[in-house]
């Protein structure tokens, strides 16, 4: 296997890291280019820069499903000073790699070559390889070496850093995976996309785990359903931030609560066995109804999501239960109102006229049980409880 190193702080990575990497693989035939995080430059302040745990994270969610480019934590483990004749020697030994590997530098780096540590024998052992970071032009370097024709992009990590800082747009200047990252920790000063993470919560509702079940989710449904199941997660999130719960927590329960709806009967009926609730005759009679409490079994058992408001938003999202809280209630609603679906009463998308969840829910719930009985379709008991206790507490 023919293979390139790019080494780098990636503090942050940004998107030219990946336009330079696959130029290098197309333009020379290697079959993997190696990213590798240094612990600490030589030549960089360690003042400005984001713990070598947070590069190393942002790097390996950037490359999801990119068998071209991994990701190797050497210089980290060795922590220290990163000095890359130990980096060569180091892969050289365990990837053995076809032929020389090629060692990518910017031309912003390579001006300075001759004060890197053993620089003739690091040449030696690579294939230089320059591209254009700061010039179109060819730069002098006094060892054998290729040249990168590469187009220049006025992108950098400093410029992303600062971007945040001053509150400016940089979240198309990364690659998704790590933007997550700068936002759910809060890297170089970031605005957060919601409130923080619980830390007595496991694991946190962050936007990273977030989008691990979108993704789950997209793969399982057929589009149009997938489209339904995001209407559902920004409306739940639009919901929580008016009636003053967590919007993550929201979206995340809308994005996942219909992740099993195209499992077979099955599979739907095993799952739903796992939450101990037993299978009611409508259940067994339509087990697509179990689709609900399915996604509530794969949350906490594929994703390790433990909160209990969640999993229950995901739970009854279909039947309805007495039990169900605040967030179980919002993303009722936003499944039965999203924009996608037809047949909505107007009165009920106009949502900032609630200023009350409970009697929101009531509304929404009303108009279900309707068009229920409209089309002389069986309603779940827990429906049917809980429209029960609702007309008793209102005095019907």
């Amino acid at each position: 296997m023919k293979v390139a190193i790019l080494g780098g702080s990636f503090n942050p990575i940004h998107l030219g890291h990946l336009f330079v990497a696959d130029r290098v693989l197309s333009a020379f035939g290697y079959d993997r280019l190696i990213l590798v995080p240094a612990f600490q430059s030589p030549f960089k302040a360690a003042a400005d820069t984001a713990a070598p745990a947070d590069r190393l994270d942002m790097l390996i969610a950037s490359i999801t499903a990119d068998p071209r480019i991994t990701v190797d934590d050497c210089e980290i483990r060795r922590e220290g000073i990163s000095y890359t004749i130990d980096t060569i020697a180091d892969i050289l030994a365990r990837y053995r790699p076809e032929g020389k590997p090629a060692l990518v530098l910017g031309d912003d780096l390579a001006r300075g070559f001759d004060r890197w540590r053993n620089a003739p024998e690091l040449a030696a052992l690579a294939d230089v390889v320059i591209a254009h970071r700061l010039s179109a032009g060819d730069i002098p370097f006094p060892f054998p070496h290729r040249r990168l024709r590469n187009e220049i992009m006025d992108l950098s990590s400093g410029m992303v850093r600062e971007r945040i800082r001053q509150g400016g747009n940089w979240r198309s200047l990364v690659p998704e995976g790590a933007r997550l990252i700068i936002e759910d920790r809060r890297l170089y000063g970031a605005s957060p996309a919601g409130p923080p993470p619980d830390p007595s919560a496991f694991p946190p509702v962050t936007w990273e785990l977030i989008a691990r079940v979108e993704s789950a989710a997209r793969s399982a449904l057929s589009p149009g359903r997938f489209l339904h199941s995001r209407n559902t997660a920004l409306l739940s999130h639009d919901l929580a931030l008016q009636f003053g719960l967590d919007p993550a927590g929201a979206y995340l329960a809308g994005i996942a609560h219909d992740i099993c709806k195209s499992l077979p009967g099955e599979e739907l009926t095993r799952l739903a066995k796992k939450d101990k609730g037993g299978i009611s005759e409508l259940e067994r009679k339509k087990p697509s109804l179990l689709h609900a409490r399915a996604g509530a079994v794969m949350l906490r058992d594929r994703f390790c999501i433990c909160h209990e408001d969640i999993l229950e938003a995901v739970r009854f999202h279909t039947t309805g239960d007495m039990a169900m809280g605040p967030l179980a209630k919002i993303v009722y609603i936003a499944d039965k109102i999203e924009p996608s679906r037809e047949q909505v009463d107007r009165g009920l998308r106009e949502f900032r006229n609630f200023t009350v969840l409970d009697r929101f829910f009531e509304a929404v719930l009303g108009e279900t049980v309707a068009y229920l009985n409209s089309r002389k379709m069986d309603i779940s008991g827990g429906t049917k409880r809980l429209l029960a206790a609702i007309r008793k507490r209102s005095g019907e």
